[in-house]
């Protein structure tokens, strides 16, 4: 009996008491590695389970409020998690448990990864052949990512830098977090059920900046990778930075490896296509300069050789069509280069070329087929002559009696005496 006066009697209650403040001032801080086991998920929205290993189980709870920033996956029973927290003794049934502020996959989830990665690829999702080719020029672009994230002002600053011909729509989304998966799905599909329609998109960027392994996990989720592989509009991921990978670079048509190398990697760059238009301009105008150079020589060649027929005025009308022709060509092929998208540039350039020049041609056949027609020396040949009056050819109608002409052919040059003046026919 003396050895129980030495203790004050105390009832359960304050032990456990007494067990709850020891504990709690001692243990703060824990990290604690285990498999998940028993998991519930409660009507408050709390999260009951425990973790093990191969000797022990400790009860764990993660209450509602500590989920958004404190698990970035879904929560599954045989996951092996590493739990920041602190225990708690719940006095009724004096048991103890880490009350979890976060909860990480162990090993950044590299087993679980490698393991979705390969089934993944089994099914062909990450084969070449399904990769969907992106459009040189896209004119309307879906960003799936957060509109308070620095990767949607990173990927428009670039955008507006780059290329201001395009309209972007930003689907605000979860990129983090336990429902993170789920939105990005779900926008995935609302952006692409636009396909083929007066409003579609040419490209769906899914972006996040950059973070930890569990930041990124949304984005390693098989729901999302399917999204993305049935998706019929071309998608980029652009998700973390550089040395980041996740499943959804691999099925994505393209990987960009930081949200604002997506807009330089998807947009053309305005000022070096202006360079381009401007060397190609000055490429085509001096290939028409030097093709009318040609022209204007054979021209005056022919013109040449006109003067010798007395055909001067046609010559210098024909002459002065030309230059007139050749003015108005330079003018409407700069309006049209300065009109037209450089996506009909070059087609609509050869078409209007094509029929400027066989247009030139055909005049220049025609005047050819003129100057044949006129050689004296062919004339002569069918018994041809022609009649100088003076040295200077003449009209028969315009002598006079007792006019003395010359009768000349290409071998022979006769003077005669025009001895009378007959009345007309």
């Amino acid at each position: 009996m003396s050895d129980f006066l030495k203790f004050r009697i105390q009832s359960v209650s304050a032990l456990n008491e007494k067990i709850k403040s020891l504990v709690e001032t001692t243990l703060l801080d824990v990290l604690v590695e285990g498999e998940v086991s028993n998991l519930v998920c409660h009507n408050s929205g709390h999260y009951y389970f425990s973790i093990k290993d191969s000797q022990s189980v400790i009860k764990c709870v993660l209450f509602r409020g500590n989920i958004a920033s404190g698990l970035n996956f879904e929560l599954q029973n045989t996951q092996k998690v590493q739990i920041m927290g602190h225990v708690s003794v719940y006095v009724p049934r004096g048991e103890y448990q880490i009350i979890c502020t976060k909860v990480m996959l162990a090993g950044h989830g590299l087993e679980e990864f490698e393991k979705l990665k390969a089934k993944l690829n089994a099914k062909g999702y990450f084969d070449p052949s399904h990769k969907k080719e992106l459009p040189r020029f896209p004119k309307r672009i879906a960003l799936i990512t957060s509109n308070t994230g620095a990767a949607l002002q990173d990927m428009l600053r670039v955008a507006k830098m780059r290329w201001q011909h395009i309209k972007m729509v930003n689907y605000d989304t979860l990129v983090q977090g336990v429902e993170a998966s789920k939105d990005i799905v779900r926008n995935i599909k609302r952006a692409d059920a636009l396909f083929d329609s007066p409003e579609a998109f040419d490209v769906i960027v899914i972006a996040r900046g950059g973070g930890s392994s569990e930041d990124l996990w949304a984005f390693n989720q098989e729901e999302v990778a399917e999204a993305i592989f049935e998706a019929k509009t071309p998608i980029v991921s652009a998700i973390g930075h550089e040395i980041d990978y996740v499943i959804s670079d691999f099925v994505a048509d393209m990987r960009a490896p930081t949200p604002s190398a997506a807009m330089e990697m998807i947009l053309p760059d305005s000022n070096s296509w202006l360079l381009y238009i401007d060397e190609l301009y000055e490429n085509l105008d001096f290939v028409f300069k030097h093709h009318i150079e040609l022209l204007e020589k054979e021209i005056k060649h022919l013109e040449f050789l006109l003067n010798s027929l007395g055909v001067d005025a046609k010559l210098e009308n024909r002459a002065q069509e030309i230059s007139d022709l050749k003015k108005i060509f330079f003018y409407k092929v700069e309006q049209f280069l300065k009109s037209k998208s450089m996506d009909v540039l070059i087609f609509r350039f050869k078409a209007v070329s094509d029929e400027f020049i066989k247009d030139k041609e055909k005049q220049l056949h025609e005047l050819f087929l003129m100057l044949k027609g006129n050689d004296l020396s062919k004339l002569c040949e069918n018994g041809y002559a022609q009649i100088l009056y003076d040295g200077k050819p003449a009209n028969i109608e315009n002598l006079s009696k007792n006019s003395y002409i010359e009768i000349v052919s290409t071998k022979a040059l006769l003077r005669a005496l025009v001895e009378d003046k007959l009345p007309n026919f």
